[in-house]
């Protein structure tokens, strides 16, 4: 396993062979892949079939593809800078039995399976090519047998988890509130949570998969307060850390 400074430095150099991972993957030219990646959050958003859709789940598990991948690469490659104080925050918090939800294309579970302190991470993702794609990257990073992929927490048959991840990805779904209630089920009193959102659509609809119904923000605020208390920590990002109260 690599130490802390390594597995930075490892990542803001090529976020973890992000790019060869992607032309090796699906089977892309160099050529072809900053197409792939110019036009992502775009090509994404036109994708959404806005209030159509009566469930998120089913966009992110049915209709996304790889478009998904697409927009989450270029957002991972164009703010190194600031994902690498995400990882950080989590090589700071991140112990034993990790649980990284939403995982996406699998930089912060990589990190974590990298890392001296984490004994197994658990990465979650209801997409098939997510959770493929970063088996993959999982292999070529020679840290496959500290990862194990489900489709759903129930999957894992962990009842209780030291450390929970869980970073853009609330504002996605329909019902945040209930799960970070989940969340706190599955952590004991000495776990801890990292958790970030952006409930707004943006300002000529950039995001139309995000959250933003004021009832289900303020429902998710109430939860979150009821539930877990902050936990400081001087990383000047929008992450927060939370233990459960009770």
């Amino acid at each position: 396993m690599k130490d802390n400074s390594f597995i930075l430095k490892e990542f803001l150099d090529n976020a973890f062979n992000l790019k060869s991972h992607l032309m090796e993957f699906f089977s892309m030219q160099e050529s072809d892949l900053d197409g792939f990646l110019s036009n992502a959050k775009i090509n994404l958003a036109n994708l959404h079939p806005g209030d159509a859709l009566s469930d998120a789940s089913d966009f992110y598990s049915d209709i996304v593809g790889d478009r998904h991948v697409a927009d989450l690469a270029a957002w991972h490659i164009s703010s190194k800078d600031y994902i690498a104080d995400t990882l950080k925050l989590q090589q700071r918090f991140s112990t034993n039995l990790v649980l990284d939800f939403g995982g996406g294309i699998g930089t912060h579970a990589l990190a974590n399976a990298m890392s001296k302190k984490v004994e197994q991470v658990f990465f979650v993702d209801i997409n098939e090519t997510n959770r493929n794609f970063v088996e993959y990257r999982a292999k070529e990073l020679g840290v496959e047998k500290k990862l194990t992929f489900c489709k759903t927490i129930k999957d894992t048959q962990i009842s209780k988890f030291d450390t929970i991840v869980c970073l853009d990805v609330l504002e996605h779904l329909d019902n945040p509130a209930a799960q970070i209630e989940i969340f706190s089920e599955i952590m004991n009193s000495n776990s801890i949570a990292l958790f970030n959102w952006y409930f707004f659509k943006g300002e000529k609809n950039e995001y139309p998969f995000h959250v933003d119904d004021s009832k289900i923000i303020e429902k998710f605020f109430k939860t979150l307060q009821s539930n877990f208390l902050e936990v400081f920590h001087p990383i000047l990002i929008t992450t927060r850390a939370y233990k459960k109260i009770r």
